[in-house]
């Protein structure tokens, strides 16, 4: 098993660039089972994910081919098969967003219970319901879902809690379906809008027509296209605090201020230093008094999910009390351990809410018993080495930023989760000025 090593007390210095979005990157793959046609996408990032959901769709029949200049091309589609392995859905959360377009191919679709990141137990009942709404029948066996449906037809859908991946999964079974589909509460986070721009560009015909309303009208067919993704927003996020943190100075080149509103205006009011370079740059320096802040995660545009790990390392090195609640999953506090284990004070409460059920973005049921869904951290503290798990993506990158501003040499081990989402990450952290090495296999 590989790990990390990292000696931190660095400064981090320079120019980095963010990858890909891996929120778009898995979704865009999907286009194979759309259509025959040629689809080149550009500035995939090359992560353990983007190749899981690829050999997941080529399991179908569909020929994809990645370059190391990021490119992918869809070609000489020969779809094949209807039913997912239970060893490659089982892996990835993308794998029920491929029951619409099989029902529109086949009229079947076979798929196992997705997987991910263990941050919850990630509910697909608000797909499951979607796509019954659009026609389809489908029950559960034996952890597989059984789809079928003569045709999927338009319908309108409401979320009753946002969901950011059940809103693609319903965006791709409307597109080839018969009719009109209007999704309402639906997610407006702007990975949502890249895919949809990705879509029309093959052809569909997909318009948001109030934030959180998109309507689709179904097509016969999708074409080809040439398509550039967008830049990776958590990305910039883990760096920019990594400059942060440590005390830096760095220009993250793929970060959109128009798509960070939320975070920037968090690192504002902390008084950390930022700075708009171009509309796809900016620069974040360290070395001002950071002050305490309370935050809530909600969906986009609110404070998102993933940058709560992260932002509570940073809340480590500010003054006072600060306070993150975690509303999105039931479960991502798994990282906390970690940081004690460093030298943190950070204690978990239970915030007193009128009506969880309403208040929550997970399924209030779902959650553990007695379980805490918010955390206090005391700051500054001066973190030291130790030896880290990874359970979790975010809290993997979060780990690494620990480690990069602890006194010592830090080993994080269950890398292999922190390559889901992030390409090479330890060579681009060396390019700016971080010690950090990969050992092992």
């Amino acid at each position: 098993m590989s790990k990390f090593l990292v000696t931190g007390g660095r400064s981090l210095k320079g120019t980095i660039q963010t990858s890909g979005a891996k929120n778009v990157a898995m979704k865009v793959i999907l286009a194979g089972l759309l259509t025959d046609d040629k689809v080149v996408v550009r500035n995939i990032p090359l992560i353990s994910s983007v190749y899981g959901t690829i050999d997941m769709v080529k399991k179908l029949g569909v020929n994809v081919r990645v370059g190391l200049d990021h490119s992918l091309t869809i070609q000489r589609n020969s779809v094949n098969s209807y039913t997912i392995p239970l060893e490659l859905g089982g892996l990835y959360r993308t794998a029920t967003m491929v029951i619409g377009p099989l029902l529109s191919r086949f009229g079947k679709a076979v798929v196992p219970n997705p997987g991910g990141c263990r941050i919850g137990k990630r509910p697909i009942d608000r797909h499951i319901e979607g796509l019954r709404a659009l026609g389809a029948e489908i029950h559960y066996k034996n952890g597989f879902f059984f789809a079928s449906c003569k045709k999927l037809h338009g319908a309108s859908y409401t979320f009753s809690q946002n969901s950011h991946t059940g809103t693609e999964t319903l965006i791709l079974a409307a597109v080839l379906a018969y009719g009109e589909t209007a999704l309402s509460n639906a997610a407006t986070e702007p990975e949502v809008d890249d895919l949809i721009a990705f879509l029309n560009s093959m052809g569909a015909k997909i318009k948001r027509t109030r934030e959180r309303t998109i309507v689709i009208h179904g097509v016969g067919k999708l074409h080809g296209t040439n398509y550039t993704i967008m830049p990776d927003r958590n990305e910039a996020v883990t760096f920019a605090i990594a400059a942060i943190a440590t005390g830096g100075d760095v220009v993250v080149e793929g970060a959109e201020a128009s798509n960070l509103k939320t975070f920037l205006s968090e690192l504002t009011a902390i008084g950390a230093f930022w700075e708009k370079i171009s509309p796809t740059s900016i620069r974040f320096k360290g070395g001002n008094r950071l002050s305490h802040s309370d935050i809530i995660t909600r969906p986009h545009p609110g404070f998102m999910t993933d940058w709560q790990a992260p932002w509570a390392l940073l809340m480590t090195q500010a003054m006072g009390d600060s306070t993150l609640h975690e509303t999105v999953y039931e479960n991502r506090f798994e990282y906390v351990a970690e940081l004690l284990k460093m030298g943190a004070t950070i204690t978990f409460y239970q915030p007193e809410i009128r009506d969880p059920y309403v208040f929550y973005n997970f399924n209030w049921d779902d959650r553990e018993k007695n379980a805490f869904h918010a955390i206090r951290i005391h700051g500054p503290t001066k973190l030291h080495n130790a030896v880290l798990e990874v359970t979790d993506l975010r809290a993997g990158a979060t780990l690494v930023l620990a480690a990069l501003i602890a006194k010592g040499e830090s080993a994080i081990l269950g890398i292999e989760h922190i390559d889901r989402g992030y390409e090479s990450l330890e060579k681009r952290l060396e390019k700016i000025g971080a010690n950090i090495s990969r050992e092992g296999d």
